[in-house]
């Protein structure tokens, strides 16, 4: 009887593996998250029209929100690791809706910094980390491809939700806007989120690839680092590193490239259809990338993206023409796509996945302190010199720094204990 009970976890795959329930579910949840996150671009003109505020204030907020969102992936992390995330994305879904549907009734700039700053910031913690180390417990031999899937729904998030914003704002306003995309994230998020498992054992199941696993020069043979044992490291830091740079440079274009579009002359509605590039290629690259990274490993594909986003950036401190405002999304997309994909597989190839959620959490606030920082330069950059040429240029040094960072990173050893 006792081999009986253990027979499918440890022999033939099972007919239906869950894992692909959670891919999906977890897919739809970042998608929400980030793509209602992402259309902060296209609420920034109507906010700043009608309270006057500066730039650097207006954008200061989502910086906090960044920050609070670096903070609390490392919470939403540990809290993963231990009840699972269910649990951690019902109560970020629930945060996430109340933080949108208050920013209907903002007048004022603190109440934009309480209610999207710090409560909107704070839900975001939930929206990623916990999403990606759930998968990476749940796929071995495939791991970089699941994770591939589900961070698509950045992309695919930021593709759908501006344009989606800028219908809702010049059908309605932008205080209805906001409620409709409260009780939309409430009610998408809420739901799918009861169907998430922690991971195979709770339904009798190993991960995907376990029984098959090949191991490779990254590949951990052992259970995995603690995160005291971790931040010893120099790849701790090195990938911390990577995270601020990628941050850095991705939310100054999901912030400021609409705002920059219009100051080029192009409409409101073009400038929506630009950062819906951005997501739109970002998928593709994200889906390719996933692949790629089981293929060619996680430090060649952070060398690929930070390559085009430092020559995409570049070349946006001379763009001036509609046409290549496009060029500079599609080939920035594709560059913010491959840098993405590979950090959660990289994190849990170099320290194991005994305290993944964790680690991951405390690396991923680089890309939320970066994400924090860079909207906020960019904002002060052109409240003193009324151009976001100089902004950009930052950009471009900042990716470089990235791509010297995966060019020196190297395995490192299991821990003696």
């Amino acid at each position: 009887m006792t081999g009986m009970k253990h027979k499918e976890p440890y022999g033939d795959k099972p007919r239906f593996f869950y894992g692909y329930i959670v891919v999906t579910v977890a897919l739809l949840i970042v998608l929400v998250g980030f793509g209602a996150n992402s259309t902060f671009g296209i609420f920034f003109t109507p906010l700043l029209n009608e309270f006057s505020w500066t730039r650097a204030i207006t954008a200061g907020a989502f910086s906090l929100s960044w920050i609070m969102h670096g903070l609390f992936s490392i919470v939403m992390g540990r809290l993963n690791d231990r009840f699972g995330s269910r649990l951690v994305m019902t109560a970020c879904g629930a945060l996430l809706a109340a933080g949108f549907l208050l920013m209907s009734q903002i007048s004022t700039a603190w109440q934009l910094y309480l209610f999207y700053g710090v409560m909107i910031g704070i839900s975001m913690g939930g929206f990623y980390i916990p999403m990606v180390s759930t998968v990476a417990r749940w796929f071995v031999k495939r791991r970089g491809m699941m994770t591939g899937i589900v961070v698509s729904g950045v992309s695919i998030g930021t593709l759908i939700a501006p344009p989606v914003a800028n219908w809702l704002i010049s059908t309605y306003d932008w205080r209805l806007s906001y409620i409709i995309i409260g009780i939309t994230v409430s009610f998408v998020v809420l739901s799918t989120a009861q169907l998430l498992k922690r991971d195979p054992v709770q339904v009798g199941q190993l991960p995907d690839g376990a029984h098959t696993r090949a191991t490779t020069s990254l590949e951990p043979v052992f259970q995995g680092f603690f995160l005291k044992e971790a931040v010893f490291t120099k790849q701790f830091w090195l990938v911390f590193g990577i995270c601020f740079c990628a941050g850095f440079c991705a939310y100054v274009i999901v912030v400021h490239i609409a705002p920059h579009a219009i100051e080029l002359g192009t409409t409101a509605t073009t400038a929506a259809n630009i950062l819906a590039t951005v997501g739109g290629v970002s998928t593709a690259s994200r889906l390719i990338m996933g692949s790629v990274v089981d293929r060619i490993g996680s430090k060649q594909a952070l060398i690929i993206g930070f390559l085009l986003m430092a020559g995409a950036l570049l070349g946006l401190v001379l763009t001036r023409e509609t046409w290549a405002l496009y060029l500079f999304a599609a080939v920035y997309g594709f560059a913010h796509g491959s840098c993405d994909v590979p950090l959660s597989p990289l994190v849990a190839s170099l320290f194991g996945l005994r305290s993944h959620g964790l680690i991951f959490g405390v690396i991923g606030s680089g890309f939320a302190i970066g994400s924090a920082a860079g909207p906020l330069v960019a904002g002060y950059i052109f409240d003193v010199t009324n151009s976001y040429q100089a902004a950009f240029l930052v950009c471009a040094v900042i990716a470089t720094v990235g791509l010297i960072l995966a060019a020196v990173l190297r395995p490192l050893p299991s821990p003696k204990s």
